[in-house]
């Protein structure tokens, strides 16, 4: 296995280009290309203007600038990614686009050649349905933007081969990255276990606590943001769209209700930084209200009870959930690192007062997962 293998790039939009960067800074050669002609004439100057600016704050040289550049080969077709032993795809999020690509990849490169998707929503399995080697056909989710961003998260099929697991988080590691192995379910590790931080406090919301109050708790907490901060970020179209797809995909349980309050800023147009105006972009800050330090409890307790219950399914582990939580949300702690700060009867009792109080449509939200209440 050579130290540094060419690694293919389809897709030269944001997330891509960002990917191609990471590798190319790494010391692999990488081979990008793009289905639309204007990304590929203008990638490498976009990956310059990307390079300078780190080289005008101080944090990038001249001769590593020049460097990274060299190893970025933009090709213009599949055809030149043949000599790739690991080929990623950052294109369109749509099944369809996805499986029409790696088919068309497939007789064009070494039968041991990586096919990975950095899918944040899709199933691996069924991308990898119909071809010829779906044992060489796994995910690595990169986060964005991904030079900046730590984690990783590698999510295998079930025929993926131990083999292609091993080399695509070797040489993924070797680029810097924290690689942690997810299942190939919903959401992966981050987009699902995220889903009660946002939906938690959508609930205490619809409760009449106003967003700068909750998010004044979160941060005493500990959290660098609030969620209602943290969907003014994404974007609340972007938070909106991950939920009801978390939703469909996990047949409307109600843990991943898009709850009306979400639903309605979205079509007021305030979607967060983007706009201008969401949530809370551009308010003052609030002081912590005096019950705080109940607000987070209940919000972490439906984090600990999500990770929980991503943990019964397999696939992953303590350790990676909560380095994953960390590193993808720049989260203060872990799930299973709040657990062990509130003990375990703190967090079933709060559960067990939730879905006391909860309407019955949402009771489900706050069943304990297996492995929560029977340790």
């Amino acid at each position: 296995m050579t130290a540094r293998p060419a690694i293919g790039i389809v897709g030269l939009g944001t997330m891509g280009l960002g990917i191609a960067q990471v590798y190319a800074q790494a010391g692999f050669p990488v081979i990008a290309t793009d289905a639309h002609q204007p990304a590929r004439d203008s990638a490498l100057a976009r990956l310059g203007d990307t390079l300078q600016s780190r080289v005008t704050a101080g944090r990038l040289t001249e001769a590593d600038r020049d460097a990274t550049l060299a190893r970025l080969t933009v090709a213009g077709d599949l055809a030149e990614l043949a000599p790739c032993q690991l080929i990623i795809e950052a294109i369109v999020e749509k099944l369809e686009a996805k499986q029409a690509l790696f088919a068309a990849l497939e007789p064009l490169i070494a039968p041991d050649a990586i096919l990975a998707t950095n899918t944040s929503s899709l199933p691996i399995h069924a991308i990898a349905d119909g071809l010829k080697h779906p044992d060489r056909t796994l995910a690595l989710h990169f986060f964005n933007p991904p030079p900046a961003m730590k984690l990783v998260e590698l999510a295998p099929h079930a025929g993926t081969s131990p083999t292609t697991i091993a080399r695509a988080q070797q040489w993924t590691e070797a680029a810097g990255k924290t690689v942690i192995l997810c299942p190939d379910r919903p959401g992966f590790i981050v987009n699902r276990c995220a889903r009660p931080y946002y939906g938690e406090a959508l609930a205490l919301l619809s409760e009449g606590r106003s967003a700068a109050e909750i998010d004044a708790a979160m941060t005493a907490a500990g959290y660098k943001l609030g969620p209602f901060a943290l969907i003014d970020l994404i974007g609340a179209d972007i938070n909106l769209a991950a939920t009801e797809g978390m939703h469909a995909a996990m047949r409307q349980h109600p843990r991943y209700l898009p709850f009306p309050a979400l639903k309605a800023q979205v079509a007021s147009g305030n979607l967060g930084r983007k706009t201008g105006k969401g949530f809370v972009f551009l308010d003052p800050p609030a002081s912590p209200p005096a019950d705080a330090a109940a607000i987070a409890l209940r919000i972490e307790a439906t984090l600990v009870n999500e990770a929980h219950w991503l943990l019964a399914e397999g696939g992953t582990t303590p350790e990676g959930i909560d380095t994953a939580m960390r590193l993808g949300l720049n989260f203060p702690r872990g799930p299973f690192e709040a657990l062990a700060k509130y003990g375990r009867p703190a967090i079933l009792a709060e559960l067990a007062r939730l879905r006391a109080v909860a309407p019955d449509a949402l009771k489900p939200r706050y069943d304990p997962a297996p492995g929560l209440e029977t340790k």
